[in-house]
């Protein structure tokens, strides 16, 4: 690949409503905008890195500029594994090459990936954490959803009030749960016990990153799902026998590029796979979308969030959500 220029900026991505998960309380990211000109051509690349492991604004420009020279090279996304590590960082750069390849060669990220032309895909659409009566009114108001994701805060008894709630509001969906580290191993039980009375396909991350082997020998009757005990394809192997699905974020593990390959190598290990966002606008949402096209399980609600989203963004329509390429990438060739 030629010589390119790196362009980065910073933008804020505010959330109309503040958002509340365990432990942390949302009001918008910091997304660092990486774009790759070569002269012809720009990609672009978003990215709002990583919370919960220090990959934050800070050390997502410190990363970008120590490597700009290496970045303005021109190398192969293979290449930038080794340049970058997992991280905020690698996505925004890791989604840029992938936009200006499409664009150089006029065919679409979808394409170059070795995937079938895409279909919507049904997402998962978030419950924030909050009262009962509140979460509740909010299920009911994602009035085309067939699927939900409600978030809990470890406060066991609250939760499962909450989660009753939604059931009770929306017996007609799919429910899934996510605790983001809240519950101890000592809560297990009660946990999936009022989960599987409440109908609920999926819990997300029960226990704290770095307490995976308080899992072992776990048998749960309802799947268990990865994600900050998931970062990189090097964690794929630890998974089996206590989680059941890998949930992907590009953010984590460094781009579209090692998105791909988990994706493979969850299946090879025969854990479901998942692909979700944490705050992003439409571009942020657009590479996960080609690798949901793998996925199980898609939550991809992101955009929604936001007071204000990119145009042209994704859509969502009756459960589903659709990114065009004239969100990222090019339009595949119509054949005379």
């Amino acid at each position: 690949m030629s010589r390119l220029k790196m362009g980065v900026s910073v933008e804020k991505l505010r959330l109309a409503n503040p958002f509340r998960i365990s432990g942390h309380v949302f009001d918008g990211r910091n997304a660092v905008i990486v774009t790759l000109d070569d002269g012809e051509h720009v990609g672009r690349g978003e990215a709002t890195g990583v919370y919960y492991i220090g990959d934050d604004l800070e050390q997502m420009l410190a990363a970008l500029a120590n490597a700009r020279s290496a970045i303005e090279a021109g190398p192969s996304r293979a290449d930038l594994r080794a340049i970058l590590p997992a991280g905020g960082a690698r996505n925004a750069v890791d989604a840029a090459l992938w936009e200006l390849e499409s664009k150089r060669t006029g065919r679409p990220v979808w394409a170059l990936a070795g995937l079938d032309a895409p279909r919507p895909l049904r997402t998962t659409f978030t419950v924030g954490a909050d009262e009962p009566a509140r979460m509740a009114a909010e299920a009911v108001a994602y009035r085309g959803a067939n699927s939900i994701k409600v978030k809990l805060t470890g406060e066991l008894d609250l939760d499962i009030a909450r989660v009753d709630a939604i059931r009770a509001a929306r017996p007609d969906v799919w429910l899934g749960v996510d605790a983001n580290q809240g519950f101890s191993v000592g809560d297990l039980d009660r946990l999936v016990a009022a989960m599987v009375a409440a109908n609920v396909a999926l819990i997300e991350q029960p226990l704290a990153r770095g307490r995976e082997a308080d899992l072992d020998g776990y048998d749960a009757p309802i799947p268990l799902a990865a994600d900050e005990s998931a970062l990189t394809l090097a964690d794929v192997a630890g998974l089996k026998g206590r989680f059941d699905v890998f949930n992907i974020k590009l953010d984590k593990c460094g781009g579209l590029t090692e998105a791909l390959m988990i994706a493979a190598a969850a299946r090879e290990a025969e854990l479901g796979v998942m692909v979700g966002c944490m705050v992003c606008s439409s571009l942020g949402a657009a590479p996960g979308f080609v690798v949901g096209q793998l996925c199980d399980l898609v939550d991809l609600d992101g955009p929604i969030f936001l007071k204000q989203d990119r145009t042209p963004g994704v859509v969502y329509r009756d459960g589903t959500v659709w990114c065009d390429e004239a969100v990222w990438g090019v339009k595949a060739a119509v054949a005379a």
